[in-house]
């Protein structure tokens, strides 16, 4: 007879349930229903039961033993570099023991495509820093990056799938009618990710001095828990290190990200000679199933837009 649509024959041992999106869910970071333990109704394997398995089946990520590369997946080999030079065994911050596991978790579930896109802030930069100048006398300062939180807003507004997150079933989106922003600090720490809560509702100034408070807060180790959740959209800025672009990793449950590097003159023609422009190299990273390339390509057009003339941004 035919197994019911939610049931998986489970190699002799009789049958698993789950419904389709889990079983296809299942394949594609190879868990095999048949080792999990369903905590649904009547034994239903959930997706957060998938979840769970696959956690466990890459203890490395998480214990800092060999490393793995998921369910099904052999783990890299332990090498003993002894025999080839003097080494030693540095434990790693506690930062990356808790960042490991997410984003290890968050390469192996999200099929990542990144966009790349430069950005004319020639004008958007000059105006910058005249507002810089009067915010430091105010004790705040103004940089590029309030201007990208602002215009990602207006992106994520303008296409509302970036602001999504894909329901646990695995065939619908989670609209977010909010906007926080969430952006990666460089810390002595290492890396740490604040939120500008409701960053729609604010203005160029009071995001400044958000990035700023938040900013110091990481960097002094005094950030709460509260102050690095519920992000619907990141940015990482590499701008003050250099770079040209790179592919920052998705941070799962968001479904985008915006990598920056450092701006660049550069010559640019303007339909009669080439003119030197200030271009900000943009590296957008989305979940491909959430979101596909024409609509990456839209979203990144339209922050070069806005980009190119900050009057654009008050709009």
């Amino acid at each position: 007879a035919k197994p019911r649509e939610d049931a998986v024959m489970d190699r002799g041992h009789g049958k698993v349930h789950a419904s389709p999106s889990v079983r296809a869910f299942a394949r594609n970071v190879e868990v095999d229903l048949a080792q999990v333990n369903g905590t649904g109704r009547k034994g239903r394997i959930l997706r957060e039961d998938v979840m769970k398995a696959l956690k466990s089946s890459t203890p490395a990520a998480a214990s800092g033993g060999a490393v793995s590369g998921g369910a099904g997946i052999p783990p890299i080999p332990a090498v003993d570099f002894s025999k080839f030079g003097p080494v030693e065994n540095v434990e790693m911050s506690r930062i990356k023991k808790i960042s490991g596991p997410a984003l290890h978790r968050s390469w192996l579930n999200i099929p990542h495509v990144t966009h790349n896109e430069d950005a004319d802030i020639t004008e958007l930069d000059k105006y910058r820093k005249e507002l810089d100048t009067a915010a430091k006398a105010e004790g705040y300062r103004v940089t590029l990056l309030s201007f990208i939180v602002k215009a990602s807003v207006s992106a994520l507004k303008k296409h509302w799938e970036f602001n999504s997150s894909i329901h646990p079933d695995g065939d619908k989106l989670i609209k977010k009618d909010f906007y926080n922003i969430g952006f990666a600090a460089d810390t002595p720490n290492g890396l740490m990710v604040p939120v500008i809560k409701d960053a729609d509702r604010k203005g160029i100034v009071e995001i400044s001095k958000a990035l700023g408070d938040l900013s110091a807060a990481a960097r002094d180790g005094k950030l709460k828990s509260a102050d690095m959740q519920g992000a619907t959209f990141t940015i990482s800025s590499l701008g003050g290190i250099g770079g040209t672009s790179f592919t920052p990793l998705v941070n799962a449950p968001e479904v985008a990200i915006l990598g920056l590097t450092r701006s660049a003159m550069k010559p640019v023609w303007d339909g009669e000679a080439f003119q030197p422009r200030n271009m900000l190299p943009m590296s957008l990273s989305y979940d491909h199933r959430a979101v596909d390339g024409a609509l990456a390509a839209r979203f990144a057009a339209h922050l070069k837009y806005l980009l190119g003339d900050a009057r654009r941004l008050m709009l």
